[in-house]
């Protein structure tokens, strides 16, 4: 944890979940854990880790390997990548939010044959109500 009172300029590499209540100028890298930003939290900083929380701020390009959330004290000012993302309501966010599932969501859409025969059934419901 880095406590309210504690200014760290500089790299922060983590092999363990990190909660950051004070303040943070230049990145973090938690690859495999959870970086939490506390509300006290202040962060001009880059946030690469498995699983981002903000409650606090920050400004700068925050990167979830599984998902970010940004909770309704958060403040984020910068870019965010991830899977998924959670803005809850009251959040403050501006910037741009790059959500890629990878390779195992593209092997789940459904096939082209499916596809048509949806769009057969709905063609079919347009046609009775028409007919209604």
């Amino acid at each position: 944890m880095i406590g309210p009172g504690v200014k760290i300029e500089g790299q922060i590499n983590s092999d363990e979940d990190l909660i950051v209540e004070g303040k943070v100028d230049g990145s973090i890298s938690a690859k495999s854990h959870e970086v939490v930003v506390g509300k006290s939290g202040v962060l001009k900083a880059n946030i690469v880790a498995k699983v981002v929380k903000v409650e606090g701020s920050v400004t700068g390009e925050i990167s979830g390997i599984e998902k970010v959330v940004i909770s309704n004290t958060g403040n984020v000012l910068g870019n965010i990548e991830s899977p998924r993302v959670t803005l809850e309501d009251g959040a403050k966010f501006k910037g741009s939010i790059e959500m890629d599932p990878g390779d195992q969501a593209i092997s789940e859409l459904p096939t082209t044959a499916s596809g048509a025969v949806k769009a057969q059934l709905f063609g079919s419901e347009n046609e009775q109500a028409k007919a209604s």
